[in-house]
């Protein structure tokens, strides 16, 4: 059975940083793409960061960049995504995601997971 699980979660204050780890089971990952989203209460979900299977090329969305990093670990199965200078908005659950072999710039426009966990929450005070 394939899992991905996240931890790391937490509330913090506003400008705080936390570190979401996300690891995945129950398959072979060789090849995947993984990504973060995150969902926040009475939005649609959205796309934070994704990494390559090599950990080498990375992608985030405007809102995070220069505050986000998304890492793979030494086990390529284990993404990190560190969330440094925290907002309030930045308050969602984040979900972790794996995305199946293919070209990078499908995976950096918007190609569908095939694989999600199933989120840890950030909430982050002012």
């Amino acid at each position: 059975q394939v899992r991905l699980v996240e931890s790391g979660g937490g509330l913090v204050q506003a400008g705080a940083s936390l570190r979401l780890s996300c690891v995945a089971s129950g398959r072979t990952f060789s090849g995947f793409a993984m990504d973060w989203f995150r969902q926040a209460p009475g939005k649609e979900r959205e796309f934070v960061a994704a990494i390559s299977w090599s950990g080498e090329i990375t992608y985030y969305a405007d809102s995070v960049k220069g505050r986000f990093t998304i890492s793979r670990g030494n086990v390529k199965n284990t993404v990190y995504l560190q969330l440094n200078s925290l907002k309030p908005e930045d308050t969602a659950v984040y979900y972790c995601a794996a995305v199946r072999p293919q070209p990078w710039s499908a995976v950096v426009n918007g190609a569908s997971p095939d694989y999600w966990g199933q989120g840890t929450q950030v909430t982050v005070s002012s």
